[in-house]
């Protein structure tokens, strides 16, 4: 296929890039800043390099404009609260006093002062800061760092673009603060916050902004009438603005539905629309109202979110389309590329060919230059690069790698019988306290224990050949028994082997299943400081061996209580991988629940009577539109089910998820049908143990009454008032006390210190209640 060059030059852009940088840099300046080792004046100086490096990279690239104010030392919606002025009360000092120390004391909170409550960034694995918001809330604007962005790109040269979160999908992710009532709804603040944002617009416009970036992804959700007028008088207002620059309304991650007219008729410049496979609909949607006549549009046809090289001829023929719908047209990434790692250049395991499927941020960028100089200028400019594409694809639909006949033989031939447990949890609950005999408000924790310099090095060393298989396994060893002795010294219940041997939740099991591919270097913020790997889901999956048996099988040799088998879900094996978009999600679960199903069976074969199969990535990958969210809970929880289905009735199986909204998915946790689940409780003060409560559910639970994404070390009285809370909600012989999550990214000394604390306030409860379990007295 040949196409015309488009009759106005295709401009290239991105919404955002990697912040960390090739070498994790913005990850050591601020933990070293933490520590007392790197001064602020260092961590500042190391924020700015990186910054014009990724400018220079773009550029270099051939990115006609870049992004500013899409750098964070955190998260990018923390930066929009300071920058309106909404700081909770109880760290106005700290910000005063110094605003960097008050930054990081709103997003990991003191000792004294709880941080923010954290949760996932749409449907992503990336948490943000929730802003908390209350009638009482005064905004003012404080455009420092977006000026101070903006003014370093055009020293060096660049077309910037600052990067906003919009003030609809600032409100609309709010939630109220402490001590406000519950029904409050922060969107009723817009009208006092849209001249904070005027005066921010008119602060960039001064410094040199010809356009600003606004970004609105909660408008690709079901938005009620209400909350489409507040979207439309929003951009009425701000487009109505004489002091400004040109406004780009983004939204990604969907289609905009109901919200897209509102925007094609708002008085902004240019709209930035996702056209990728997920949000393909706002083709079609924006055809048939009219276009954007006068308008920019953004098109984000390469996916911002998964790994595989785009379709480069398919991609053009969708940017033709496009070309009469608006004034002219650009081309970008879905979302911002914050979700991919850097750059393949640096993996050096993958087999060549299979590398040349990838392609990361720096892939992206250079199939985004590619898409619109062929528009720019015709597809015979770029006639050896599309040969290329066509050839790269051709070799993965082709390659032994992606098809297992065996494997797709075993899912096919999966019955509804096979995702059933024998007997209901009514009469199966029985056996299990007969089996475990544990007290009232038993205590455990969710899996992990902190990796320490000790684990990493021991890690290395094997990589590097400084030891042999052996005499890692006696370190790992080591551990393990360092990790029981504490837990049962502390009392507590149910015990866990404390995974050092694993890099990752996700990744460790990935290295052990057919058809993952690992990463050396393939980075990717989860959180603040924390980076993980996603291993790449690119064939059809199956377990040679065991993965996990020996080392619980080990940690319950050293001890008489009961030792969790610790598993990762399927649908987190998906959510947490770069997941292969070649069939159907749902026959990839599967695959993975097959696989787990053969671990459980086996972990229990081997004498282990606590099983706990993860699936924190439950609510995080639900679909933003409600309609779509049937199908995809049906194949989940039918996954997990399917992982779980065939043990003994006394066999006690565990889940666990953290940090997200659980109110949408409570018959979801239903359904999994898991006798005892474990959730993140401590920031949101019990919320998820109300909704449980008003849902009804007939489980055992454990709210989570320590923080572990906090430095900070909550004492007993403090772990015994949120257990109090839970109990108004969940009756006491089904309510477990454990964390919010896993303790890999603590240290020794808080953790020692808030698990006592923990034990101890369940003591006390358990006192106050009589001590028993009410039903084995």
């Amino acid at each position: 296929m040949t196409t015309k060059p488009a009759a106005a030059a295709a401009r290239s852009t991105v919404y955002g890039y990697p912040r960390q940088g090739q070498h994790r840099e913005l990850k050591k300046a601020i933990e070293g800043y933490w520590k007392g080792r790197v001064t602020a004046d260092a961590l500042r100086a190391t924020a700015a390099g990186l910054r014009a490096s990724n400018w220079r990279q773009l550029a270099d690239a051939g990115i006609d404009e870049v992004p500013t104010g899409d750098f964070s030392f955190y998260d990018h919606v923390l930066d929009t609260t300071v920058m309106v002025g909404a700081i909770p009360g109880r760290h106005r000092d700290a910000v005063e006093a110094d605003a960097l120390n008050g930054y990081f004391a709103m997003a990991r909170g003191t000792q004294d002062v709880a941080p923010l409550e954290m949760t996932k960034w749409f449907d992503t694995n990336y948490h943000y800061l929730v802003p908390e918001l209350g009638p009482d809330t005064v905004f003012t604007a404080d455009s420092s760092q977006q000026v101070a962005a903006l003014r370093e790109a055009l020293a060096l040269g660049h077309t910037p673009r600052p990067v906003l979160v919009g003030p609809v999908t600032y409100l609309l992710l709010a939630k109220p603060a402490p001590g406000v009532p519950a029904d409050f709804e922060p969107l009723t603040l817009l009208d006092r916050l849209l001249p904070v944002y005027a005066e921010v617009l008119a602060d960039l416009r001064a410094a040199g902004a010809e356009w600003v970036q606004l970004d609105e992804p909660a408008l690709v959700q079901d938005r009620t009438p209400a909350e489409l007028n507040a979207a439309e008088r929003a951009y009425r207002d701000l487009g109505a603005l004489t002091d400004r620059s040109k406004l780009l309304v983004a939204s990604y991650f969907d289609r905009l539905g109901n919200a897209l007219p509102v925007l094609a008729k708002a008085p902004v410049e240019g709209l930035a629309v996702d056209f990728t496979e997920s949000a393909a609909a706002n083709l079609d949607d924006l055809a048939a109202v009219g276009g954007l006549p006068g308008k920019r549009l953004v098109a984000g046809v390469v996916d911002g979110r998964n790994i595989w090289i785009n379709d480069l001829a398919a991609s053009l023929s969708r940017l033709g389309t496009l070309l009469g719908l608006a004034d002219r047209v650009d081309v970008s990434s879905s979302c911002s590329l914050l979700h991919v790692p850097l750059d393949t250049a640096a993996e050096r395991d993958i087999e060549p060919q299979v590398l040349r499927w990838l392609a990361f941020a720096r892939q992206k960028t250079a199939e985004i230059v590619t898409l619109a100089r062929g528009l720019a200028r015709g597809t015979d400019t770029i006639g050896a690069r599309l040969a290329a594409n066509r050839a790269d694809l051709s070799s993965r639909a082709n390659s032994p790698i992606t098809r297992d006949p065996a494997v797709r033989a075993r899912t096919a031939a999966v019955s509804e019988a096979d995702a059933s447990r024998s007997l209901p949890y009514a009469e199966r609950t029985a056996a299990q306290r007969a089996r475990l005999g544990l007290p009232l408000l038993p205590t455990t924790t969710i899996g992990s224990f902190p990796q320490t310099g000790e684990v990493r090095s021991a890690r290395a060393d094997l990589r590097a050949g400084r030891i042999d298989a052996g005499g890692y396994e006696e370190r790992i060893k080591a551990e393990i028994q360092e990790v029981i002795s504490f837990q049962e010294k502390a009392g507590l219940d149910v015990l866990v082997h404390g995974e050092a041997e694993r890099n990752d939740m996700v990744q460790y099991f990935a290295e052990r299943l057919t058809g993952y591919l690992a990463t050396q270097h393939g980075w990717v913020q989860s959180y603040g400081t924390r980076y993980v790997r996603p291993p790449i889901l690119a064939g059809d999956i199956s377990r040679p061996e065991p993965m996990t048996v020996r080392w619980t099988r080990y940690a319950q040799s050293l001890t008489d209580r009961p030792v969790k088998g610790m598993l990762t879900g399927p649908v987190t094996m998906l959510a947490w991988s770069f997941v292969r978009d070649d069939q159907p999600r749902a026959e990839t679960a599967r695959q993975v629940a097959l696989a787990l199903r053969e671990e459980v069976r086996d972990l229990e074969a081997a004498g282990t009577s606590v099983i706990q199969v993860d699936e924190p990535a439950l609510r995080e990958t639900l679909p933003l539109r409600a309609a779509d969210r049937p199908e995809y809970l049906a194949w989940a929880t039918e996954a997990f089910r399917l992982s779980t289905g065939g043990v003994r009735p006394d066999t006690q199986i565990h889940t666990h998820m953290c940090y997200a909204e659980f109110g949408d998915i409570v018959q979801a946790i239903d359904d999994l049908d898991a006798d005892v689940i474990s959730l993140e409780a401590a920031r949101s003060h019990m919320q998820v143990a109300r909704e449980l409560a008003s849902h009804g559910y007939p489980r055992e639970a454990g709210p989570g009454v320590y923080d572990i994404h906090s430095p900070r070390v909550p004492g007993a009285e403090e772990a015994a008032g949120l257990l109090r809370t839970g109990l108004k909600a969940i009756p006491a012989e089904r309510l477990w006390v454990n964390p919010d999550c896993g303790l890999k990214t603590r240290g020794w000394p808080e953790t020692r210190a808030s698990l006592e604390n923990l034990v101890a306030a369940a003591r006390v409860v358990r006192g106050e209640l009589g001590g028993e379990r009410p039903d084995l007295i």
